[in-house]
């Protein structure tokens, strides 16, 4: 079968695409023919192994697992012999957190793994994307912060993966969303339900005199000492970005009874009943996919160069 293959840390030339041998499911896996996959700012980061943290979890001199890519669509091909929810021929979508895997024609997954049956009113391309950003950002601000009806929430990085869907998320809660972006890209925010938009190119939001209940940076760009100003009290900053500025953050907060800053590894913390749900929002018309381009797989490089600008708009996607 044909994979992306990334054997060495750095720019994206170290993805190579290569003719591997095609997997076979153990009794409890079933093999999916990936028929989509993402590539995101976290891909990025595996491929570069940067923040340093990402080397001690995945390999100190190169990736432990050299196909990279965490979410896939696609179809099952074939079931191990102890495997019950699923069959042959299901529409599926999922991650595959720990092992990665996703940039190949076909790639075998637990049963158990945070995957479902995909339902008939998405397409391949639509659910990897929910797949990419809307599972970070349930457990951010669902599990982590609890946003509730009236709550003020603000969402740094809004037109990105994590943050498009964070801004449906909220205001699906209930919340009054700030949306932080370029202003090239303030019309889609807006369209996603943003109550008020502000380009960061010219305004600071951390300098603006306003106060949140929520603030969301959801692509690592402004630090809890950044953000603390613009904190209401009590208030809660959530940031995507493994440091350990916020892991100390994390504990010396959680010792206080005011402002907090919150981080969690939300890529391992997914589940079946997660993916679930926000198919259930999808099907009833609350959440949307954000596509922006799509690449075909022998292209990931140029679809890595691509989201290492910065510049794209909710999900990358590539095709087999």
């Amino acid at each position: 079968m044909k994979a992306i293959v990334c054997t060495s840390y750095g720019a994206p030339d170290v993805l190579q695409l290569q003719e591997v041998g095609k997997p076979s499911p153990k009794d409890h896996e079933i093999r999916i023919r990936v028929a989509a996959a993402s590539v995101g700012p976290s891909d990025s980061a595996f491929r570069q192994g940067n923040p340093y943290l990402i080397r001690l979890m995945y390999g100190f001199k190169k990736p432990r697992h050299s196909i990279p890519g965490t979410e896939l669509s696609g179809v099952v091909d074939e079931v191990g012999k102890n495997v019950t929810s699923f069959k042959p021929g299901d529409r599926v979508w999922g991650l595959s957190p720990s092992t990665f895997g996703a940039h190949a024609e076909y790639k075998c997954l637990p049963e158990k793994a945070p995957l479902i049956v995909q339902s008939s009113a998405m397409t391949s391309e639509e659910a990897v994307a929910l797949s990419d950003g809307a599972p970070t950002a349930l457990t951010f601000l669902r599990d982590k912060a609890k946003v509730r009806p009236g709550q003020r929430v603000l969402i740094n990085g809004a037109s990105g993966a994590v943050g498009a869907y964070a801004v449906q998320l909220a205001k699906h809660y209930g919340a009054e969303v700030t949306g932080v972006c370029s202003g090239a890209n303030a019309a889609l925010v807006t369209s996603l339900g943003a109550d008020r938009v502000i380009d960061y190119t010219r305004t600071d939001f951390t300098r603006e005199g306003r106060s949140y209940d929520v603030i969301f940076d959801a692509v690592g760009k402004r630090s809890f000492g950044e953000c603390r100003g613009a904190l209401a009290s009590g208030g809660i900053y959530l940031t995507t970005e493994p440091s350990l500025s916020i892991v100390f953050h994390m504990l010396r907060t959680s010792l206080s009874g005011g402002k907090k800053a919150m981080f969690a590894t939300a890529g391992l913390m997914q589940n079946k009943q997660n993916l679930a749900y926000l198919q259930e929002l999808y099907e009833r018309g609350k959440l949307r996919a954000v596509i922006d381009r799509l690449y075909p797989l022998e292209q990931a490089a140029e679809a890595h160069r691509y989201v290492d600008t910065g510049r794209k708009k909710g999900n990358v996607i590539v095709t087999m």
